[in-house]
């Protein structure tokens, strides 16, 4: 799908020069002499490689076209995690590079999306929040003023997150998958 230029945001995966990329980001800028344009910085889902462009606003780029299925996380090996999409029992493994740090955060059962484009997966959405244990943390120091008063703490997945002073080990909290931030204790 072609869009303009000006229509470029952060995230959107672009096919430009025969590969695919995705938006890092974007500045609009309008000279006081000339045309608009837009500044995008993309990264290659292919050659893991970046690229700045500058594109005016009257050209178009293609709008990669994505397909999105609800896949059910199974299990995992050295190098791979397994999926099932629920209707059809259709198992496809995903490199564990192309998932990164938010892989820490798969439990048995849970539904991702999973994007594919020419029917290769490209990119593992997990839900935004995740229900997750505290395994260690350290004691609230007192007197700390509020402003200041995260700290460390280490969930049974092995991530490590900042957590408030009132949290203690073995509570079960809740974690924001964008951003892997605490967001509340249950």
């Amino acid at each position: 799908m072609k869009i303009n230029a000006g229509e470029i945001r952060v995230g959107m995966l672009l096919e430009y020069k025969n590969d695919l990329w995705q938006v890092l980001k974007t500045q609009h800028v309008k000279p006081g002499k000339g045309g608009a344009f837009a500044q995008v910085e993309m990264k290659s889902l292919n050659k893991n490689t970046k690229l700045n462009e500058r594109f005016r606003s009257s050209e178009t780029v293609e709008k990669a076209s994505l397909e999105e299925t609800v896949y059910n996380y199974l299990y995992e090996d050295e190098e791979n995690f397994f999926f099932m999409e629920p209707k059809s029992f259709e198992q496809i493994e995903i490199r564990k590079s192309l998932v990164g740090d938010k892989g820490k955060l798969l439990t048995e059962n849970l539904e991702v999306f999973i994007s594919f484009y020419n029917d290769n997966p490209i990119s593992v959405e997990l839900p935004n929040q995740i229900i997750s244990k505290i395994e260690t943390t350290d004691v609230a120091l007192k007197g700390q003023t509020v402003s200041s008063s995260y700290k460390p703490a280490k969930l049974i997945n092995g991530l490590n997150i900042q957590v408030p002073p009132f949290i203690e080990s073995g509570d079960e909290i809740v974690i924001d998958t964008r951003n892997l931030e605490y967001v509340k204790k249950i």
